[in-house]
């Protein structure tokens, strides 16, 4: 069949709804994943995958033809429903199963929908480890139905269980009566928000809540600045102590505090490492390449051992397995945890773990971060580049008396600043990440950069 390879990504399939996804590829893909893991761990063990979908209007069909491909290849299914990523993720280790795919674009628009696959206990299936296998599986199409076609059962209670397993993980901590507004942006972090929410003793207020694959207020990607607007505008406006983001899917979160701040993703990420290595002292603590130096402050600080990571979440939650990290975070909002069920996100126990570090210190939010806001950040900035590979080494050439590190793309490190620059897997786009000691450095060093980039593009 004729479907465009360009989705096929480096962590999961996504795609316009119909144009680039249509019914019949949601079949082949389950044709596919079953071919590829008949194949991993034998065609003649009775396989049980766990299927999840989330809010958009297009997911309802998707999953049920992609569950009609898996058991066509005599799979059987565990229909867990209306889930975020991060309890789809739970579902998969809870049931015992041996992968599962989430129906899901995460915070792309509304015309979106995608496939987010793994393999047991949750290990993510990349464009290395199988995306690209299954692409290839449906452009040969020589798929076989098997001869007893597989069986489905549904699952009650998934969302539920896995919000109530990330509070127990969180610790018995106290929480303090706070006074919270919650913005996720008609996605399914309202799922479990309300799971947590039910735990505590709280002031909630409840932004754009209904579950709506639409997005009719804002795009559910709190990662852009104007989508928390306002969060926190209300915030402010509300004298609140805190303010919560979710994504679409619900596996990226993020804090305002009570100034109506977003507190950065690497500050906060440092606060939960710190928070980790209480419990487990000395132990290994993982983040990605991109600038957010205040983490890796942090965690020394605490008496961790900083491991650096490429980015990605299944390259994050692979060198988490790998050296036994028990916690790990992205500078996009992703923050992960080592379950018994597996490796991935929490967002129940980030948002339990912040609200017990409030009610331990004391005092509002701001006062716990301001202090940690030590460097200055440039902001995620893309350029459309055809020569991805000569644009870097032209950067590394001019930028050749900074340290180089070659881990994730290129990061160069002088002792006031320090920057990532990154190719696109599927466009022609390079990203920079640039921090700096302070605001003065950051802008010269920034613009130093982009002149270099425009210049030769």
């Amino acid at each position: 069949m004729d479907f465009p390879r360009k989705i096929f990504k480096a962590y999961d399939i996504r795609g316009l709804v119909e144009e680039e996804i249509t019914n019949e590829l949601a079949e082949k893909i389950g044709q596919a994943y079953a071919t590829l893991r008949q194949g991993e761990v034998g065609a003649d063990k009775r396989h049980t995958v766990a299927v999840g979908r989330d809010m958009r209007d297009s997911s309802p069909i998707y999953q049920q033809h992609l569950m009609n491909g898996l058991m066509r290849m005599g799979v059987d299914v565990v229909d867990i429903g209306l889930v975020s990523t991060p309890a789809f993720y739970f579902g998969v280790g809870h049931l015992g199963a041996d992968g599962g795919i989430m129906v899901s674009a995460s915070h792309n628009p509304a015309e979106y929908n995608g496939f987010k696959l793994t393999r047991e206990q949750a290990i993510p299936v990349s464009g290395d480890t199988g995306i690209e296998t299954i692409a290839d599986l449906i452009e040969q199409n020589t798929f076989v139905d098997a001869p007893q076609k597989g069986r489905v059962r549904v699952a009650e209670g998934i969302p539920q269980a896995a919000a109530q397993a990330e509070r127990l993980f969180a610790g018995g901590d106290p929480v303090k009566t706070f006074k919270i507004v919650a913005d996720t942006g008609n996605g399914m972090g309202a799922q479990f928000l309300d799971e947590l929410f039910g735990f505590l003793d709280t002031d909630v207020t409840r932004m754009y809540w209904e579950l709506d694959g639409t997005f009719p207020n804002h795009e559910s990607n709190p990662f852009k600045p104007e989508n928390i607007v306002d969060l926190q505008k209300t915030v402010v406006e509300l004298g609140a102590d805190v303010g919560i983001a979710t994504d679409g899917d619900g596996d990226r979160i993020f804090f305002v505090d009570d100034k109506g701040q977003l507190v950065t993703p690497a500050v906060l990420r440092g606060l939960l490492a710190q928070i980790a290595l209480r419990d487990h002292p000395g132990a290994t603590i993982c983040y990605d390449i991109r600038p957010g130096k205040i983490t890796e402050d942090m965690i020394v600080e605490a008496g961790g051992k900083p491991s650096v990571t490429r980015v990605g979440h299944s390259l994050i939650k692979e060198q988490m397995r790998k050296e036994g990290a028990v916690f790990g975070g992205e500078s996009s909002g992703h923050f992960f945890y080592a379950f018994e069920t597996g490796v991935y996100e929490g967002p129940v126990t980030v948002a339990m773990q912040m609200l017990q570090e409030m009610t331990r210190q004391g005092k509002p939010l701001s006062e716990i971060v301001e202090p940690l806001e030590r460097y200055v950040h440039s902001g995620e900035i893309n350029f459309t580049v055809e020569d991805k590979e000569g644009m870097m080494n032209k950067i590394k050439q001019h930028f050749r008396e900074g340290t180089l590190s070659e881990l994730d793309g290129i990061t160069l490190t002088y002792q006031d600043f320090w920057f990532n620059v990154r190719p696109s897997n599927t466009e022609s786009t390079l990203r920079l990440n640039l921090e700096a000691v302070d605001r003065a450095t950051m802008e010269a060093k920034r613009d130093e950069v982009i002149a270099l980039i425009k210049a030769g593009v």
